[in-house]
């Protein structure tokens, strides 16, 4: 027998260990300064065969292949930046040993008898600093005229602060094509947009993230004296921003996709093939990476894209492909801004303020992100590029954010000056000493560290970076340089390039299929080939295995997301929240969609980036876009603009050029948005050799817009799900064709189905009409006559149908006359499969003369608008497609093509998560009779069961007071005070510092322990939490005398579930309660499903008064929900009792285990538990995240006009009001 010993790197402290020392150091009465542990892989080679004797033998000299990289297992096995891999047994010593720091270096660049030049370069490569020659040469300048050789840390912090990531070179370039200089750089073209159009925007290129004019609106958060969450109004501004984190994916996804959800960028640029990730690790991984930083932090993932490449070049020289070997992360979102701390004053930053860095610990990690994403292919180190990657660690920086949100809420008394992240560079958040003063940082145990104070002027007159190092007595200032030479002035890079015509060859649909499948079958059946390829692709097809992974109703905000209708396809054009809480049914909302079109680029970079931007637009068309002057201007609306290209590879650099002046100068300005905010990743390609072959990938010129608005009226979102007759009556379908019956096939889905590119791309050709369209859905919106809406994209026409097909479970018959220029196969194809602008719209049959009414009215011709469909009876699922009167050009079932859409997700689930699951949801497509959500309640959500004392409390004392009660980690809290506060009650923020601090629940009847991952969930989920209450004296007395009064309640959600149901030791009539453990899936899971409330009526009911029986969708948002109980007899036990109030049952009300409709595998579909008395309520599904009545991913269109402002779930909230009295 062999061990394998993995143990953590005795310079590094892993997130996970920094939670768990937090703990620790919580409850035990010594303090932890160091926490390490290890996992001993034991390898066995079973039977006395002499072949396994041989094996055996192959095995055991592990030091050996240990140093060989080419050992899969090695990397399989451990993270190489956070653990060290060793075949001795674990050495506590070692293990403990107190690092020391590497003492500063001096580069003599002025050797004798050396260039200073040469020795400078020698260093840069080694170092992976990524200088250029000119900087080499500046630099040399520099010290010399300082009189010293540079410290490595100075040269280090030149690297980061102008590496192309931070300083973006190549968009303040001058620039030659062809041999004629331009006249302009790429950044202005950009900020040209701005320029023409600056209305609605606050801040523009010179903040972190764009500013766009808000509302006014209700900001909802704790008081800061008193800890009551109140609404206040004020005008609240819109944040956007998108980042991108590409060359960290490609070396690590997890972590790489991980701390781009994070928001510390660092860009493209990695070296040689080996040590990328493989393009399968990064599909299966960096989604994961990404989603679990967002459902840590608490942010939800509402909206993205998911793309593949790979092609030979047109220039068909061997080894040379067209594609994402190194892919792009993107990671962006909206926020809001309270308008006084919208814009950032220096002038606030005053001489004596301090400098504090707030977050987590320093770690030799991340090193060189901004330098090592910024060298060109090829060129550098493998384990620079390993080192540049950060790890991310979300339950910190929710630490951080809590602590900056505290000091935003008081105000102008805020004792922020001026802030900014952690990111490429090295740059530094700037929080004043006030910060620790207050103690905010201590409450939300956020470290933060003292790291010095602002100067005005050295004696010298010279403003200067000075770092001083106390402990030194060599170099007491490490850092003493003028910050002029940190950021030079007047140095401006030099392009000169040369264009390259595209060499594609003309693409023929019919004559590729025929050559990549069968050419002896049939028209109709070589369609539905055509039909399936495009639905496999990644593009086209079922995004559902990125999207349940991430939690998407955190906050409590969420009206849109992807998943549509009762079925809940993953489908929908745009994302929308609400802006804030409301207790007076105010509608107004954001609104985020994208565009990406990367593959035209091979063909027009310029129509490409065109395209992106009517995508996005187009998108955002679904929701009810707040105008400017009028309903359908656009000046509203910003963009941003994520550059990729790799600009040193022959044509790129001028192709990037045609893309940002093609969107910058022209059609941007043209329609009144601008683009006030972006990123660039300009070193997209990677280059290795196989053997004595030289191979690279080179990504097309890729901008991914993200498009921004406000919402006028968030009920008046549209989505692809059609209406079924025996709902809305007869209806048709509308096609509206922005590109006036141009169908251009190249860049198409089937195109690169088949292998290839195509000659021709489909662009915006007339910008006028694209405006005149909003002006008309502006009014469309408003007229209330849409009831479905699906623009064409990715894979054509007969995708749009399809999706919308699957959102309805309906069949539909469509009519191609006048659409398709024949019947025959030919034509057919290029009508349903390129991928021109235009869009798709159902109506009822009695509206469409009011639809081409609103069309008229605004301009656009009418010959643009085209009947050429019906939707069938909901028994009819099928897709019938017909030219003339003849029989049908071909027909295809709606469970089929659902499973060829869906399969490229159900392959990528069944190889990540647990086989069974995946195959257990992809089944339910073939489920054409699935009645799908609904809500069948047995009382009336308009209905206030609390007393009439709630609705008066004024004239009868104070409101009956609910802890919401949070730990480090927790992010549910929001939504879950504003549950309470709309169903009557004061709603408290309490930390569990607060409680560790003495103070009493006594004066509080109810206590909330919300979602989340407290302690990032390091020892399972709420087990820490839990820990801290029972391990700690004065915590675990509070908590059992609140228990113990008979005049309170408490309702644990989700992690506050989880807590509760281990400190079942303090809560009378809970010891049969389950502990929650891992899903059976394997993975987290986001949905929207269906519970039962059981039907008690001898039981107490808190909670549930008068829903009993009742059965309606809930939110479900965990990883470890599966109830997990101590024995068979126990489930029993507590299921006799009726401690079981709400199960998890099928669309047909059943009861069930089965996956997804039972998301974790719950025995007897068990999603909540209660104490004997009905007091104590656990429960893993989220009905705080569905108040407002408009929150919810699915909602009937009849129903919440019945309802009013508020949702079915808000009936819990209030039962518990009534209790109270």
């Amino acid at each position: 027998m062999a061990h394998l010993t993995l143990a953590g790197d005795s310079c590094f402290t892993a997130a996970e260990a920094q939670k768990l020392k937090d703990l620790i150091n919580k409850v035990a009465p010594i303090k932890v300064s160091n926490l390490r542990g290890s996992w001993v892989y034991y390898a066995h080679i079973e039977g006395d065969s002499e072949a396994a004797q041989q094996k055996l033998a192959q095995l055991l000299p592990l030091e050996a292949a240990l140093q060989r990289q080419t050992v899969p297992f090695r990397d399989i096995l451990h993270d190489r930046m956070t653990e060290t891999l060793s075949t001795d047994a674990p050495d506590l010593n070692t293990m403990f040993a107190e690092s020391v720091s590497a003492p500063l270096e001096v580069v003599n660049i002025f050797e004798n008898g050396r260039d200073p030049a040469q020795v400078l370069n020698e260093y840069n490569k080694a170092r992976g600093l990524a200088l250029d020659q000119s900087e080499v040469e500046y630099l040399v300048e520099k010290f010399t005229e300082l009189g010293r050789p540079p410290h490595d840390i100075e040269l280090f912090m030149f690297a980061q602060v102008n590496s192309e990531h931070c300083r973006h070179k190549q968009f303040n370039a001058n620039w030659t094509i062809d041999g004629l200089a331009k006249g302009k750089t790429l950044f202005e073209m950009i900020r040209n947009t701005h320029k023409v159009t600056p209305d609605y925007t606050v801040s523009a290129y010179s903040d972190n993230a764009a500013v766009m004019e808000g509302e006014q609106t209700n900001l909802w958060a704790p008081d800061y004296s008193t800890g009551s969450w109140k609404l206040n109004k004020e005008l609240l501004h819109v944040l956007a921003k998108v980042e991108t984190h590409n060359h960290p994916t490609a070396i690590a996804p997890f972590p790489g996709a991980a701390t781009g959800s994070g928001g510390e960028i660092r860009d493209e640029g990695a070296v040689g093939r080996a040590h990328f990730a493989s393009s399968l690790d990064i599909m299966l991984e960096a989604p994961i990476g990404s989603a679990r930083f967002n459902n840590e932090f608490g942010r939800p993932c509402l909206a993205g894209t998911f793309r593949t490449l790979l092609t030979a070049d047109d220039t068909n020289v061997e080894g040379e492909f067209r594609g994402y070997h190194k892919p792009i992360m993107i990671a962006g979102g909206v926020g809001t801004v309270r308008e006084k701390h919208a814009l950032k004053r220096p002038e606030d930053v005053t001489e004596g303020a301090h400098v504090i860095v707030l977050g987590g610990p320093a770690m030799l990690i991340g090193l060189g992100g901004g330098a090592a994403s910024s060298n060109a292919s090829g060129e550098g180190n493998a384990e620079l590029d390993f080192d540049s990657v950060q790890r991310g660690n979300p339950e910190m920086e929710r630490r951080a954010q809590m602590v900056i949100n505290t000091c935003v809420a008081l105000g102008d008394q805020t004792p922020i000056a001026m802030i900014h992240d952690v990111g490429a560079g090295g740059l530094s958040n700037a929080l004043p000493e006030l910060v620790r003063d207050a103690g905010f940082g201590g409450r939300e145990r956020c470290n933060f560290s003292d790291v010095g104070t602002v100067l005005s002027r050295e004696r010298d007159g010279v403003s200067k970076l000075i770092l001083s190092d106390k402990e030194s007595n060599e170099y007491p200032r490490p850092i003493d340089v003028p910050m002029d030479v940190l950021f030079p002035k007047g140095r401006t890079l030099e392009r000169i390039v040369s264009s390259k015509k595209p060499a594609w060859p003309v693409f023929d649909p019919v004559a590729s299929l025929k050559s990549a499948i069968d050419g002896s079958l049939s028209d109709a059946d070589l369609f539905k080939q055509a039909v399936q390829r495009v639905f496999w692709m990644p593009a086209v097809g079922s995004k559902s295995f990125l999207i349940t992974i991430g939690d998407r109703t955190v906050g409590g905000l969420t009206t849109r997301d992807q998943m549509v209708g009762p079925w809940q396809t993953p489908v929908a054009d745009v994302a929308v929240t609400a802006t804030a809480f409301s207790l007076n049914g105010a509608r107004t909302g954001e609104a985020m969609a994208m565009g990406e079109k990367p593959t035209l680029a091979l063909i027009s970079p310029a129509a490409s980036a065109r395209m992106a931007v009517a995508e996005s637009l187009l998108n955002l068309g679904a929701a009810d876009i707040k105008g400017g002057s009028h309903r359908g201007d656009l000046r509203r609306v910003k963009l941003s603009a994520n550059w990729m290209a790799a600009v040193n590879h022959p044509g790129e650099g001028a192709a990037l050029y045609e893309a940002v002046e093609a969107i910058g100068m022209h059609l941007c300005p043209q329609l009144g948005v601008s683009i006030p905010v972006g990123k660039d990743s300009t070193s997209m390609k990677s280059s290795w050799k196989d053997g004595e072959t030289k191979k690279s990938v080179t990504a097309p010129v890729s901008v991914v817009i993200s498009a921004f608005t406000l919402v006028e009226d968030i009920r008046r979102t549209w989505t692809p799900q059609l209406r079924r007759v025996e709902d809305v009556g007869e209806t048709v379908l509308l096609y509206v064709d922005l590109a006036q019956g141009r169908k251009a096939m190249g860049g198409s889905a089937l195109a690169q189905s088949l292998g290839a590119i195509g000659h021709e791309a489909p662009d915006v050709r007339d910008v006028d009409l694209l405006k005149d369209y909003f002006d008309a859905l502006a009014q469309l919106h408003e007229s209330g006559v849409v009831l479905a809406y699906h623009d064409r994209s990715d894979g054509g026409l007969i995708t749009t149908i399809a999706e919308m097909m699957f959102a309805g479970r309906c069949g539909v018959d469509l009519m191609m006359d006048g659409i398709a220029a024949s019947g025959n196969l030919s034509d057919m194809v290029d009508a349903l499969f390129n991928e021109e602008l235009g869009a798709v719209f159902q109506v009822r049959a009695s509206d469409e003369v009011n639809f081409k009414r609103c069309f008229a009215t605004c301009g656009p011709p009418a010959g643009l608008i085209r009947k050429f469909g019906v939707v069938q009876a909901t028994s009819k699922q099928v897709l019938t497609i017909r030219y003339g009167e003849g029989a049908p050009f071909v027909s295809l079932d709606r469970a089929e093509m659902q499973q060829w859409w869906t399969k490229t997700s159900y392959e990528m689930q069944k190889l990540r998560d647990t086989p069974a699951c995946a195959e257990s949801e992809y089944a339910t497509i073939l489920d054409s009779e699935d009645p799908g959500l609904s809500f069948n309640l047995t009382f009336s959500p308009s209905e206030n069961i609390t007393p009439l004392t709630a609705s008066i409390t004024g004239f009868f004392g104070k409101m009956p007071r609910v802890a919401i009660l949070r730990e480090q980690g927790v992010n549910g809290y929001a939504e879950m005070a504003f549950a309470f506060r709309a169903a009557g009650f004061d709603a408290v923020d309490i930390h569990m510092t607060d409680i560790i601090a003495g103070r009493s629940l006594s004066d509080f009847v109810g206590l909330a322990a919300c979602g989340g991952f407290s302690f990032g969930d390091v020892l399972g989920a709420g087990q820490g939490w839990a820990k801290s209450i029972l391990l700690h004296d004065k915590a675990r007395r509070e908590l059992a005398d609140f228990f113990n009064r008979k005049d309170t309640f408490a309702l644990g959600v989700c992690n506050g579930c989880q807590m509760l149901s281990r400190l079942k030791e303090l809560i009378s009539g809970a010891e049969h309660f389950p502990t929650f453990v891992e899903n059976a899936s394997s993975q987290f899971e986001g949905r929207f499903g269906m519970v039962k409330v059981e039907d008690n009526p001898a039981r107490p009911s808190v909670f549930f008064h008068g829903m009993d029986g009742s059965s309606l969708p809930i939110v479900v948002s965990h990883g470890e929900g599966r109830a997990e109980f101590a024995s068979d007899e126990s489930f029993r036990a507590l299921a006799e009792a009726g401690g079981i109030p709400l199960r998890y049952v099928d669309n047909r009300l059943n009861v069930t285990e089965q996956y997804p409709y039972n998301p974790n595998g719950s025995p007897g579909g068990v999603a909540a538990v209660s104490s004997r008395d009905g007091r104590v309520l656990a429960m893993m599904p989220h009905p705080e995240r569905n108040i407002p009545a408009d929150v919810a991913s699915y909602v009937p269109a009849d129903e919440i006009e019945e309802w009013g402002e508020f949702g079915p779930w808000l009936r819990m909230f209030r039962s518990a009001r009534r209790w109270v009295g």
